[in-house]
């Protein structure tokens, strides 16, 4: 079994409607797993579940053969780590407080700060190029900044599974190549299991090696992403046609939009969950 899956789940928010209805997904170990799909078709609400922040209605999230449910709270935070869309830090706290705050679930009574949590918040700091930054507040920084810091507390957690949640917004395309370059260094290096939700299909192509295509709150197609990233399914999740080519650098599938068909495009105006809860419908 992997570490990390989903049997049968049904996630809502509140009493609204399913966001995701009688869903089952399994992570593959050790590898890059991206999850691509339309606006509010279920996929940040999926990750919510699956690190458990959302209860699921039915079903159940299993870590490491047990209900999620089940783990304690610290004990899930040491295996699993969650970086949500557009986090929110307090007011005012450093660059060095919030990545120093990955190192919270590895504390205990009567140890606190040791050696190896200050080594893991330096190399975080390092391999997001965010030294420079460590004494400004979080809340002064640019997006591209301030994400780059959020990535960082997610790399200082030290988790042998990571979950991210659109981990290149407000990146310039240097600093986006940089990030999605780094999580792959670190499954190809320390084996970290890692899950992406990214907009860019290409990108998911080039980066995962397992891709999950959602819509309308139900996986369309699963598989390696030659498997996945073919004109059938394109046109089925995202309303276009298009033309699939070999990615000359990687030779992965790359995605050429032709034109969009709205007879098959996703339908917004569907109801959603409202203020945070859209967001985090994703």
């Amino acid at each position: 079994m992997p570490r990390l899956c989903a049997h049968d789940v049904t996630l809502a928010y509140d009493d609204g409607p399913a966001v995701v209805e009688g869903m089952t997904l399994e992570i593959p170990d050790q590898r890059v797993t991206c999850i691509v799909g339309p606006n509010a078709c279920g996929k940040s609400t999926l990750l919510r579940a699956m690190s458990r922040l959302l209860a699921p209605r039915g079903g159940q999230v299993v870590l490491d053969g047990t209900h999620i449910h089940g783990h304690p709270t610290k004990e899930v935070a040491r295996r699993l780590g969650l970086l949500p869309q557009s986090p929110t830090a307090p007011e005012g706290l450093t660059v060095e407080d919030l990545v120093a705050r990955g190192r919270y679930p590895h504390q205990r009574l009567f140890q606190q700060w040791r050696d190896d949590d200050e080594w893991a918040v330096e190399q975080a700091l390092a391999l997001t190029h965010t030294h420079e930054l460590r004494h400004r507040p979080v809340d002064e920084l640019s997006g591209g900044q301030r994400q780059r810091v959020w990535i960082a507390m997610a790399l200082a957690q030290q988790t042998p599974i990571m979950l991210l949640d659109e981990p290149t917004t407000f990146l310039d395309l240097a600093h986006k190549l940089e990030v999605l370059d780094l999580l792959g260094e670190l499954n190809a290096t320390h084996r970290r299991t890692v899950v992406l939700v990214l907009h860019d299909l290409n990108e998911a192509a080039r980066y995962s090696h397992h891709l999950v295509a959602l819509r309308d709150g139900r996986i369309v197609a699963e598989g390696p992403p030659d498997q996945v990233v073919t004109p059938e399914i394109v046109r089925t999740v995202f309303g276009i046609d298009s033309k699939i080519l070999d990615d000359p650098v990687t030779g992965t599938p790359l995605v050429v939009p032709i034109r969009c068909h709205h007879d098959t495009a996703p339908d917004s105006s569907r109801q959603q969950p409202t203020g945070l809860q859209a967001n985090a419908a994703g």
